[in-house]
């Protein structure tokens, strides 16, 4: 017998900004300094099914995915920084085809078309930071890097952060187990 309970949340805690972690594949020295991320944007289009008195919107085919945007510390000696830097050098091969042969180059040595891109995962943490939900990109690759503007007359020490933004296949969000799609 159905109550006016059955339809009630259970967990009442509300999800935490702070309580996330990311890990990239390809790039680990990435994830330790990573400070902001966003699960990106989705949409779906829409057809218009035409009507004598109105069109009318209906659900399309197609979704969109955005960019995923990620944040992050730039440590002392750029080692993250210019990771994603030779990733997208390495992709956009602005002196040689060299630069992308050398991207290619799998651990060993030999030519990989797939390591121009990395798989990464978002982990949604609880407020006891364990995994909530894994959001998993599949074939990430950046496609743009922002700058770093030095400034001589800053009075306080504000360390540098990096944005990046990637391009993807797809992602999915899976539970804690991550087998289950949520």
């Amino acid at each position: 017998m159905a109550t006016a309970f059955d339809g009630q949340i259970d967990n009442r805690n509300f999800l935490s900004p702070v309580g996330f972690k990311f890990t990239l594949t390809k790039e680990p020295k990435v994830t330790f300094f990573c400070n902001s991320a966003r699960i990106p944007e989705i949409s779906l289009g829409t057809a218009t099914q035409p009507s004598y008195l109105k069109d009318i919107d209906i659900p399309g085919d197609k979704l969109s995915y955005g960019d995923f945007s990620l944040r992050f510390l730039v440590d002392e000696n750029l080692e993250n920084y210019m990771a994603i830097h030779n990733w997208m050098r390495g992709l956009g091969y602005p002196e040689t085809t060299q630069n992308f042969k050398d991207l290619l180059e799998n651990d060993e040595g030999q030519r990989d078309i797939q390591e121009q891109f990395s798989d990464g995962s978002l982990h949604i943490l609880n407020s006891n930071f364990r995994d909530v939900a894994i959001v998993r990109f599949e074939s990430l690759f950046p496609v743009t890097l922002s700058s770093l503007e030095f400034e001589a007359s800053e009075n306080d020490t504000n360390y540098f952060t990096a944005e990046v933004s990637f391009k993807y296949t797809i992602y999915n969000i899976f539970a804690p187990n991550n087998r289950t799609r949520l």
